[in-house]
């Protein structure tokens, strides 16, 4: 298996599509490839899940990670790894749900507020760490965390994100986001998910165009 790192280039935001129905996977699901988008999470509490999960995971094999969020506890993982998911989201760091989601091979990314649960989860073999809800954060407080976790460890903020408030979060060490509400939403129209998924690559790709022209110049 990779290393999740991998999935996060060259778009590290993750599509969290909370109430997709099976039906809607053809069009908003290629709305959202078609943007770029490379991480698809269809969370536990939407309508039939597992046949949405199963359907993209179909649709769009190993080219994408399709997985599920809101994994609450240890018995959901053997369904999302059945049904084709290959990642599991949580909104907690419940050590348990963790473990489950490794030995089934699956990456797990779970949700913590603390440094406390930062470290357990980590311990507990955590692929990556959702900064969750970061409306209860800040960029200085992700800043703080980076000067004590491990070197390269990714931390996803989840909550509140638009594409005009990333950047600083990302000069605060974040490796990417979750993006929920503000890129789809039950009813939303897959031609409106794709204009603001767009929305979201673009803000990336000014962020890295930004990075580039403040990179010191070779000198002679």
């Amino acid at each position: 298996m990779n290393d999740f790192k991998t999935w996060l280039e060259p778009l590290p935001l993750v599509a969290i599509l909370r109430g997709l129905r099976p039906d809607e996977v053809p069009t908003v699901g290629d709305a959202l490839v078609e943007a770029g988008f490379r991480i698809l999470e269809v969370p536990l509490n939407s309508p039939q899940p597992l046949q949405s999960i199963r359907r993209m995971a179909e649709r769009y094999g190993d080219g994408r990670l399709v997985g599920a969020g809101t994994v609450l506890d240890p018995a959901a993982v053997r369904g999302v790894a059945d049904a084709g998911g290959r990642i599991v989201v949580m909104p907690h760091a419940d050590v348990a749900v963790i473990r489950a989601a490794k030995q089934a091979g699956l990456y797990c990314v779970p949700g913590v507020a603390t440094p406390t649960e930062a470290f357990a989860a980590l311990a507990a073999g955590a692929d990556a760490l959702k900064l969750f809800p970061a409306e209860q954060a800040s960029p200085a407080v992700l800043k703080a965390w980076r000067a004590v976790l491990p070197a390269g460890t990714a931390v996803l903020p989840v909550g509140g994100v638009a594409p005009d408030t990333m950047e600083p979060w990302l000069a605060a060490g974040a490796a990417g986001f979750g993006i929920g509400s503000s890129l789809y939403a039950p009813g939303r129209a897959a031609d409106d998910v794709g204009a603001r998924a767009r929305a979201f690559a673009q803000a990336w790709r000014r962020h890295l165009d930004s990075q580039a022209s403040n990179a010191p110049g070779i000198r002679a």
